[in-house]
């Protein structure tokens, strides 16, 4: 089997392979640990879902928090006995990289790609809902040309409450109307109506260059969410990035 992470600044998520098949997920918070702390968290989650450490013959991880990556490389090779493939713009992606310079390109947004890739094809736009909201574009050879980075939801909206005083929390819930006839629906009406227009926006300005239409897949937390209120998202995929790890993984591990 194999264990794939996605480290995120937010959210890390967990996923479990059997061949091709995804067996368990889990979406956990992005928190600094020990090496210790991360290898135990992870066999503590093995163990609750009937799954044998020994039965994990490989790892690979993207992140995006540089902090955690040698604790969670230290805990998997100490707690689960594996030597696990770091995602970055150096390894056999697959995918011809024409973004400069090719390091700073965020793993998370590499490893997409090539889900995106083989499961829809090219040209491709991928969406991703997470601490940003990321769009990612593949041209009709499959090239990854780079793409756009824009405040996530839960990022706008912590922003939006943090300076002002009198505006309550609310549930990141598609409202009935664009016009919030109370103070809880105008905050969502703003915020998921918002964030669905500024996707569209910027997908048919890159279908403008590209000079063709896409698909667009969108993935992360609130994909699907806000695909609901999208005219340009196509599908929704919510672990396409875990599918991503799985298939650079068998590109890049010993045979």
């Amino acid at each position: 089997m194999l264990l794939v992470l996605d480290v995120g600044n937010t959210t890390t998520v967990v996923g479990i392979y059997k061949g091709e098949s995804l067996l368990k997920h889990w979406r956990l918070v992005s928190e600094r640990h020990t090496s210790d702390e991360l290898g135990i968290y992870l066999l503590n989650l093995m163990d609750i879902s009937g799954i044998p450490r020994e039965s994990i013959g490989g790892a690979v991880y993207s992140s995006v928090v540089p902090a955690l990556d040698m604790p969670l490389d230290e805990g998997l090779r100490e707690y689960l006995g594996v030597k696990p493939v770091k995602v970055s713009a150096s390894l056999d992606l697959g995918i011809e990289i024409a973004y400069s310079p090719r390091h700073e390109v965020g793993a998370d947004r590499l490893v997409n790609s090539v889900a995106g890739k083989a499961r829809y094809g090219a040209p491709l736009i991928v969406v991703d809902f997470g601490t940003a909201i990321t769009l990612d574009i593949l041209n009709a050879e499959g090239a990854y040309l780079g793409g756009t980075i824009s405040p996530g939801l839960v990022t706008g909206m912590e922003a939006l409450f943090g300076r002002t005083a009198k505006l309550p929390q609310v549930s990141l819930e598609p409202p009935k109307s664009v016009i919030g006839n109370n103070t809880i629906g105008s905050i969502q009406a703003g915020i998921m109506f918002g964030n669905a227009g500024l996707v569209d926006r910027l997908v048919t300005r890159t279908w403008g260059e590209l000079g063709a239409r896409t698909r667009v897949v969108a993935t992360g937390g609130h994909a699907a969410s806000i695909a609901a209120l999208s005219e340009t998202i196509t599908d929704v995929d919510p672990w396409l990035t875990l599918e991503g790890l799985r298939l650079i993984h068998e590109r890049n591990s010993p045979r």
